[in-house]
């Protein structure tokens, strides 16, 4: 059997205020013709399709063509919901509709015999099980082993604990004769961060263990962090990464996707597929001069922009100018004033975020506790997908 493993869309990013929706369109339908070029069995979406909890219609139009095209060919199609997904809308939405296409779509965890177990035959021959573990925050962690046993869970259960308690749930039913899979969306330690993800949900009490997936399963297709990465465990452990560098912090990375060959009796083989269609994104450092010299080498690529000279009134045109498309413009640590680098004061679309203010508040009073911003980040997070 041989499948995509793709995660971290995040269809509907906007970046400093630039729409990136032409760019998504390129990528998925690149991830498309990996899929027909492969002729895979099955593609695994591990998460986070969407930026948001509430996508744009031309978003979820997006989605839906890249789904409906995916599954073209008898190919199964497994969805996961993601920390940036809505959960009610993968599973009062999408699901009923695309159940009707053959696409299975999972936003809450379910009991293995609620779905949360999928059972299939691949067209190769071999009969395949995957056990398919959505997004799960604290609150709805405690939810899902309630509805797994009946009984209220101890609350001082770590979240680690209780998701290895339904990872187990649900590869009971896995067997030496069929391919055995797991699909989830979380943070392993030791993962290198993409870059883009929310930290909130990517540290300290959002940690799960490797040995929450059996020895007996033959792959992990992960989401959340935007790196692609083999992680260390009992099977094979892989995150995908994103198809698109969603922030300045993941230019380094390289966007793509995984193609995995599995079969009962022996471990997966695993191969990186590069994606390529989506604009790079760089950090350039210089004089305005050297800035204006570069600008022919860099293309369509976003930018964000480090001047070395003094800050002036006009700078940031001055630099747009020369580079249209600078997203950020910032003047370096070594020519700011003193006071400055305390309390920089910046307008439009560099505005420092609700967590640039928290982490520079938490620093001006040398209050350095990562608990605290990870607990700030949380609130924030849940706060903003009720707004949105």
């Amino acid at each position: 059997m041989k499948f995509l493993h793709t995660a971290d869309w995040h269809v509907g990013k906007v970046l400093r205020g630039r729409s990136r929706f032409d760019e998504h369109v390129k990528v998925l339908d690149e991830l498309v013709g990996v899929a027909q070029e492969e002729d895979v069995d099955a593609v695994i979406v591990a998460g986070d399709v969407f930026d948001g909890a509430v996508p744009t219609p031309p978003s979820q139009a997006l989605v839906m063509r890249t789904l409906m095209a995916l599954q073209e060919g008898g190919r199964e199609v497994v969805v996961l919901a993601g920390n940036h997904d809505d959960p009610r809308l993968l599973d009062d939405v999408y699901r009923p509709v695309l159940r009707q296409l053959g696409i299975r779509v999972i936003g809450r965890f379910r009991r293995p015999d609620a779905g949360g177990l999928l059972s299939w035959t691949a067209r190769t021959g071999e009969p395949v099980r995957l056990a398919a573990m959505p997004f799960l925050s604290q609150r709805y962690v405690v939810r899902a082993l309630e509805a797994l046993t009946g009984t209220p869970d101890q609350h001082n259960r770590d979240y680690a604990h209780r998701f290895a308690q339904l990872a187990e749930a649900l590869t009971e039913g896995f067997r030496a004769d069929t391919v055995n899979l797991i699909a989830a969306h979380g943070t392993l330690p030791g993962g290198r961060l993409g870059g883009g993800e929310r930290e909130a949900q990517t540290i300290f009490s959002y940690y799960f263990e490797p040995a929450a997936f059996p020895p007996s399963a033959h792959y992990a297709a992960l989401g959340h962090l935007h790196r692609r990465q083999r992680m260390p465990g009992p099977c094979p452990i892989w995150y995908s990464g994103s198809p698109i560098a969603v922030d300045f912090g993941e230019e380094l990375n390289t966007p793509g996707a995984l193609v995995v060959e599995a079969a009962p009796g022996r471990p997966a083989d695993v191969r990186e597929v590069t994606l390529s269609s989506a604009r790079v994104l760089r950090t350039v450092t210089g004089t305005l001069g050297e800035l204006e010299a570069m600008a022919d080498g860099l293309g369509d690529a976003w930018l964000r922009v480090v001047v070395a000279e003094k800050p002036r009134a006009g700078l940031a045109d001055d630099v747009r100018e020369v580079l249209p498309n600078a997203l950020t413009v910032d003047v370096d640590e070594a020519f700011r004033p003193t006071a400055a680098r305390r309390r920089a004061t910046v307008t439009g679309a560099d505005a420092p975020t609700p967590r640039e203010l928290f982490r520079a508040y938490l620093d001006h009073k040398g209050h350095e506790d990562g608990r605290v911003v990870a607990l700030f980040d949380r609130l924030y997070d849940e706060l903003d997908d009720r707004e949105g």
